[in-house]
């Protein structure tokens, strides 16, 4: 086997409108459990999003240009298809209340049937558990300072 072929990659999948301070701290802890992180903007024709697939991909690149165990990347197809696709061994997400558990241990249960790929889970840091990008986006909609809610490097907005 390679050393490509052993690296321990994880999908991390979502919308990111916008990319958070909480999404950025479960990419830093998820990088101390796997050798590579590709962040995957999924692309959901039904979901109306604040910002341009582009400029959302922008934003977080900036944030990771120069980490080489960071890829950034979009799909449009089903996350574990995608995940098999990039060489992805596991799924990373993040819960924040009891009822984000619930719906993420469904679809790591239907994950795993299809495709033996295993989803982790990590629990938002206490300080981070009220930020949720729908939050920030209400915010932008009125005119508020988000800049406490998202990286700095991905300031675009």
């Amino acid at each position: 086997m390679s050393s490509i072929e052993n690296k321990r990659i994880a999908l991390f999948p979502g919308t990111f409108d916008p990319f958070t301070i909480g999404h950025q701290s479960l990419v830093r802890r998820g990088l101390e459990l796997v050798d590579e992180i590709v962040i995957s903007i999924g692309i959901n024709d039904k979901k109306l999003t604040y910002f341009s697939l582009e400029k959302r991909m922008e934003a977080i690149w900036n944030l990771y240009k120069d980490n080489p165990r960071v890829k950034v990347m979009s799909y449009n197809q089903l996350t574990v298809d995608f995940a098999k696709e990039v060489g992805a061994g596991f799924i990373l997400r993040g819960i924040r209340t009891v009822n984000d558990f619930e719906y993420e241990k469904t679809i790591a249960d239907v994950n795993r049937k299809l495709t033996g790929i295993e989803t982790f889970i990590l629990f938002t840091e206490p300080e981070h558990t009220h930020i949720s990008s729908s939050i920030v986006r209400e915010l932008l909609r009125y005119g508020k300072d988000i800049s406490q809610f998202v990286p700095k490097e991905t300031r675009l907005y």
